[in-house]
């Protein structure tokens, strides 16, 4: 029985021993070895005194350890709490003080450079792969990684599908990133759901490019475990490394963030690399048209799949593609076991076609916010239905996205309520207008922010790279006059080489408003 995460790994290994699991790079383990990796470092973590509950850090590139170690702390009863290996030390220190962890799996080329956000965390004890030796500290144990389960594996911890399993680090629109902590329940059920819509099976080939710190990334993962299928781990560099990595390994099904798409949309896509690709899934952000139009060109054969999902609900709608062509700006219906509803303020149902807050309900509703009820009570709130007044309170977790709904139930994503642009009395989408901008032709990457301005409001600023040579603020202004109303118009347009990202691979957007507002 699915109980934990782990077990996603745990079955296929009894089931499928000697199927390919993972890999990396020219190394392919099995489920058997994968597993058995596994649990080599749920004994190690135990016998160091991991307790029930202890949060295990995680900074490591993609690797095979890096999934040995994520569902290792699992099997011994520990959250585990991956770390972006693109984080500097100072973000690293915050995830390690936020989150308590009392152990630190990382590599020894990484370790001396944590000295100072070691220093003010919790951290007992660091687990070092790589070749040379851990060097010892008089702060906290450092010792080799460990490569046997031994005979008996780890001790059963006695967590439930409710106990917390992870917790994933997020950055929000102010402040520092904020740890989202899931159940078991909430990663054995998205896996299930997921992989069920998208059709997975054994024979699949899924590759795993967003990091496994982000809630889609480590769906890659526990989505081809479900199912038994092979996962191919890659460290995105370059995006003409993703074709390539397709073609090696027959890649059959690929889920990237919109920004990570534009960039794949413009290199070549040999027969090779794309002869497997049976869909291709986006999230994280609504898809430009001229980038979905141009990736189903590619992808001639595959099924698009255009999702949402927050790491709150770790997912939550996506389009069936037979719809696709009928509703290219929809994020479609809710995943299999869960409900999406569009909610007032008040918390009562919209009418089709009227903006509310999309609120998702379901066993894919997380714990909460780390370390902070504050925020969790603002976000996580009961939900009452009419009827059930005899039932005790579910928690459902409002988004701070504003959706609507058209008669036949399909949504479509208007903007996050804290990037919503509010100038010369009107309320403008940064999504609608991205989407405009991007209809020009003119631009290949594009970010709108609204700037205070004591007459408007807001006035909008434009933050593009261009997709040709002479692009300026008059130029992109001509365009957009006769196909947006004039209050949308920019008041400046900000064209740069290229536009800076957050470790996800979306558009840094809470760095870029901070740029042009200064």
């Amino acid at each position: 029985m699915r109980t934990h995460v782990h077990d996603l790994l745990a079955e296929r290994a009894a089931m499928t021993p000697g199927a390919p699991a993972l890999t990396y790079k020219s190394e392919t383990q099995s489920y058997a070895e994968a597993w058995a990796a596994a649990r080599a470092v749920a004994v190690q973590l135990q016998d160091l005194g991991l307790r029930r509950g202890d949060r295990v850090a995680i900074y490591l590139e993609k690797r095979l350890e890096t999934v040995a170690a994520l569902f290792g702390a699992s099997a011994a009863g520990g959250l585990f709490v991956p770390v972006n290996h693109v984080l500097k030390t100072a973000q690293v220190g915050h995830i390690l003080t936020d989150s308590g962890a009392r152990f630190l799996l990382t590599s020894s080329d990484r370790l001396p450079a944590l000295g100072e956000a070691l220093a003010g965390s919790a951290v007992a004890h660091v687990i070092v792969v790589g070749d040379s030796a851990p060097e010892p500290s008089g702060d906290h144990g450092v010792h080799a990684w460990a490569t046997s389960p031994g005979d008996d594996g780890p001790a059963d911890p006695g967590t439930i599908d409710l106990d917390p399993a992870a917790i994933l680090y997020t950055s929000g629109s102010t402040g520092r990133p904020k740890g989202v902590v899931l159940s078991h329940r909430n990663l054995v059920v998205g896996a299930e759901s997921v992989s069920g819509y998208l059709q997975n099976t054994a024979d699949d080939v899924i590759l795993s490019v967003l990091p496994l710190s982000f809630d889609a990334g480590l769906s890659q993962v526990t989505t081809a475990f479900a199912v038994g299928a092979h996962c191919v781990l890659m460290n995105y560099l370059l995006p003409r490394d993703v074709p390539r990595v397709c073609a090696a390994h027959g890649v059959t099904g690929l889920t990237c963030v919109a920004p990570l798409w534009l960039q794949l949309a413009d290199v070549e896509w040999p027969e090779a690399a794309t002869q497997r690709i049976r869909y291709w899934a986006n999230t994280g952000g609504r898809m430009p048209r001229p980038a979905l139009a141009r990736l189903r060109e590619v992808f001639t054969a595959a099924d698009p799949y255009l999702m949402y999902g927050l790491t709150e609900a770790f997912r939550s709608t996506y389009l069936d593609p037979a719809e696709v062509d009928r509703r290219p700006d929809s994020i479609g219906k809710a995943i299999p076991n869960a409900e999406i509803l569009v909610l007032r303020p008040d918390g009562t149902p919209c009418a089709p076609h009227e903006e509310g807050e999309l609120v998702h309900r379901g066993a894919l509703v997380a714990l909460g916010y780390w370390n902070d009820p504050e925020r969790t009570a603002e976000r996580f709130r009961p939900l009452r239905r009419p009827g059930e007044e005899w039932r005790a309170p579910e928690l459902a977790v409002w988004s701070g996205d504003t959706v609507v709904a058209d008669d036949d139930g399909f949504l479509s994503f208007v903007g996050r309520r804290d990037e919503m642009i509010k100038t010369s009395g009107y309320r403008v989408s940064p999504t609608e207008l991205e989407e405009a901008v991007y209809s020009t032709g003119l631009v290949r990457d594009v970010v709108a922010i609204g700037v205070d301005d004591p007459v408007l409001g807001q006035r909008i600023v434009l933050v593009v790279t261009a997709a040709g040579d002479g692009l300026d603020h008059e130029t992109l202004l001509a365009a957009l006059r006769p196909i947006v109303p004039a209050y949308m118009l920019p008041a400046r347009v900000d064209v740069r080489a290229d536009l800076p990202r957050s470790p996800n691979g979306k558009f840094d957007r809470p760095r870029i408003r901070t740029e042009v507002s200064s």
